[in-house]
Formats: C-alpha cells, sequence, structure tokens
C-alpha cells in the first residue's frame, strides 16, 4: 500500500467529527503525515492539542487566514511567535488574500499576511499560503516583504505563467481534489507543467470536495481519507503510478518542511 501525505488539511474542524475516528481512518489507508493549518487564532489551541495526541503523524501550521484577518486581536504576533518557537517543527498558515470575498478589506488582509510572512522569514519557517483573485496583490506583498526561500501555494489554480514566477522565489504547488471535477481541466493542464519536485497533494479537508466517482468517504464535506483516491487521479494525468506519486510527493513534502 503507497503512503501518502497530505500537506494542507485542517482536521481541527468540528465538521470533520471525532478526532480518534479521523485519525484510524486516515491510518487505514496509508496516510502516515498530515499538515494540519490552522485558520485563526480560535483554532490555535485545537491544532496544538492534536499534534500532541497524534505526534508524527500530525504536523501543526499556525497562522490566521485571511478571512479571519479581522479577527486578529492585538499582540496576536508575539502569541504566533511565541507558539512557533515552541514547536520547532511547525510551519506558518494558512494565510494569504483573497479578493473572491469583499470582507474583510484587502487592506486588512495585507496587513495580517505580511507580518506572518516577516515572522516565517525571521524564523526560517516555511509558511502555506491562500491567494484566490489576488494575484497582483500577492506579488506586491511579496516585493515589500518577500516570502521565506519555501512556501506552498495550496491548493493552487493559478496559471502556469504565474507559477513560473513564483518558483524561483520558493514556491510548492499542491493539488486538492476539487481539481478533479471537469471544469477545472486547465488546473489538471498547470500541474502536467510544473516540475516534479515542486508538486505536493492536498485534501483541504473539509473544504475542496472532489467529485462524488473520488469519494472514499461519502459525506457532505471533504473526509481526509479520499486522499489516495485524489492520489491516483492525479498520478494518471501525470502519466505515473500511484506508488511512484506517493512517494515523490512525500519526498517534496518532506524537503518543503525540512
Amino acid at each position: 500500500m503507497p503512503y501518502w501525505t497530505d500537506s494542507h488539511c485542517h482536521l481541527q474542524d468540528a465538521l470533520l467529527g471525532d478526532s480518534e475516528t479521523l485519525i484510524e481512518a486516515m491510518k487505514s489507508v496509508g496516510i502516515t503525515t498530515a499538515v494540519v493549518n490552522a485558520t485563526g487564532e480560535e483554532d490555535w489551541a485545537a491544532v496544538e492539542d492534536l499534534a500532541k495526541r497524534y505526534h508524527g503523524l500530525v504536523l501543526p501550521a499556525f497562522g490566521i487566514h485571511p478571512w479571519q484577518a479581522h479577527t486578529a486581536s492585538p499582540g496576536w504576533q508575539a502569541r504566533l511567535r511565541c507558539l512557533l518557537e515552541t514547536y520547532p517543527h511547525a510551519s506558518v498558515g494558512e494565510c494569504g488574500l483573497d479578493l473572491w470575498v469583499d470582507e474583510p478589506s484587502l487592506e486588512i488582509q495585507r496587513g495580517v499576511f505580511r507580518d506572518q510572512l516577516e515572522l516565517a522569514s525571521a524564523l526560517a519557517r516555511p509558511v502555506t499560503i491562500h491567494c484566490l483573485k489576488a494575484w497582483v496583490a500577492l506579488f506586491e506583498v511579496f516585493a515589500e516583504s518577500p516570502p521565506p526561500s519555501r512556501f506552498l501555494m495550496h491548493s493552487y489554480g493559478g496559471s502556469i505563467e504565474i507559477a513560473r514566477r513564483l518558483i524561483p522565489l520558493g514556491a510548492y504547488f499542491s493539488f486538492s481534489g476539487h481539481f478533479l471535477h471537469p471544469r477545472k481541466a486547465a488546473v489538471l493542464e498547470v500541474f502536467r507543467q510544473l516540475p516534479r519536485d515542486r508538486i505536493l497533494l492536498e485534501t483541504d479537508a473539509p473544504s475542496m470536495l472532489p467529485p462524488a466517482e473520488f469519494l472514499r468517504y461519502p459525506g457532505p464535506c471533504n473526509h481526509p481519507a479520499n486522499l489516495p483516491a485524489i492520489g491516483e487521479a492525479l498520478a494518471s494525468a501525470l502519466g505515473m503510478s500511484a506508488e511512484d506519486l506517493a512517494t515523490m510527493t512525500r519526498e517534496n513534502s518532506q524537503r518543503f518542511l525540512a
């Protein structure tokens, strides 16, 4: 059985239910590592708890999602730094920019994102970036606050031209099951053109639900144990075996997180 790494998920989300049942289901399909991303201050403790309880399988990432940028409370930067220093293997994220939503404003998002980039660079931690319809703003922020040497464009849906601008800066790109919908065929074509050593795999569970035929755990939300089916589909699109893709994405993830 191939061994899989989920480079981006939210196992702390209540939609996924009991964590013991969740983790056992993941183990049963060969998932050996999951990077669990916080979305705001309110779930930092939950991510921390999962990392403690499932040490080795759960790798924590602490940050503030752009949708939650307006909730950042005074002094959050110092608290985030303290948390990251407590967990030397933790990364920064999920953070970024999103113009698909009207609120919070881009101005608020920029400030919170910039502070997280600067903290990641100061501590030499990789960072997971959410960017939706905000590519111009992303490069503007990068010009002011360069990203750390390794960063992940999670659930990457941008063009190959944007990817080629990001790669020299240290970008990795993760593929999620949502891109298996026929209307997202252009995204698969982008991943065919990406350097193989920059491709990761994710579920973004409980979000980014794949088409029904790729759901090993059907339900109203995306279960992290759907990852192998997503990986098998991506492997087929790239002309690889599932085992080779599992090995490649696991090694890429290890290098990204090192």
